[in-house]
């Protein structure tokens, strides 16, 4: 088999929340940023202006996890009252405010990210730039929130090769998404997700779009513990397990 180029991203994060879409009052984080999310990041680092074709690999580890406040703002679209809102916004309408909700709220931080991704683009030629616009930065890259800044420890381009999942070479340390609907297991045993990937944009009226997602369906799996079944495995040349979705 004709092996595969792939870029490999090792990168750190200090705090950092991976929001759950679903999450509000408490603003959860994925154990793991999502595809949508490492996607959006090459994007945002790379300057594309529309989208590119990709599947990535995700892996990593975080240390523990902790709690921190930050300022939520609420818009429900209701008239300006003294006494309810916090803040007003003057409409252009003459003579007409709207009224806005200003609380604290709870967000989960993961400490001490450590991550392992794997870019592999359709176009084949996106390598380079990729891989350039990690390597000098045009500015800082977040992964994330906007303020998660991230630090990269290190950008290349790799081989990916086919290899028994029982080669004694290969290296499972951390965690990782395994695309369920692959034939990796007989039995998922592990918590399993459905991630966004890549959306969309649906009209549902005059001047407003929505974005419609297309998912996937992953299991979180511990590389010491996983129970893959399948015979043959993606490895990158420092012998990292390569699961792409």
């Amino acid at each position: 088999m004709e092996k595969k180029k792939a870029i490999r991203l090792e990168i750190y994060q200090n705090l950092v929340n991976y929001k759950k879409p679903a999450s509000f009052q408490l603003k959860e984080s994925y154990p793991l940023p999502a595809p949508s999310t490492v996607i959006g990041m090459i994007h945002f680092a790379c300057g594309f202006k529309e989208y590119k074709s990709m599947d990535v690999s995700i892996s990593g580890e975080y240390k523990s996890k902790v709690y921190d406040l930050y300022t939520r703002y609420e818009f429900a679209g209701s008239t300006f009252e003294k006494d309810r809102h916090q803040l007003k916004l003057d409409s252009k309408e003459k003579g007409k405010s709207y009224g806005v909700t200003r609380g604290v709220s709870t967000t989960e931080l993961l400490v001490d990210v450590n991550l392992i991704i794997h870019v592999i683009p359709e176009d084949e030629e996106l390598l380079e730039t990729i891989l350039n616009s990690f390597r000098k930065p045009k500015e800082y890259i977040s992964l994330g929130r906007r303020e998660d800044l991230i630090l990269i420890k290190n950008a290349e381009i790799v081989y990916l090769e086919e290899v028994h999942r029982l080669d004694e070479n290969i290296k499972f340390k951390g965690n990782y998404y395994i695309p369920i609907e692959e034939d990796y297991f007989e039995n998922v045993i592990s918590t399993t997700y459905n991630l966004n990937k890549i959306y969309e944009k649906k009209k549902i009226k005059k001047d407003v779009e929505i974005r419609t997602w297309s998912k996937v369906k992953v299991a979180y799996c511990n590389g010491q513990k996983n129970n893959i079944v399948k015979e043959k495995i993606l490895v990158d040349e420092l012998n990292s397990p390569v699961f792409f979705i």
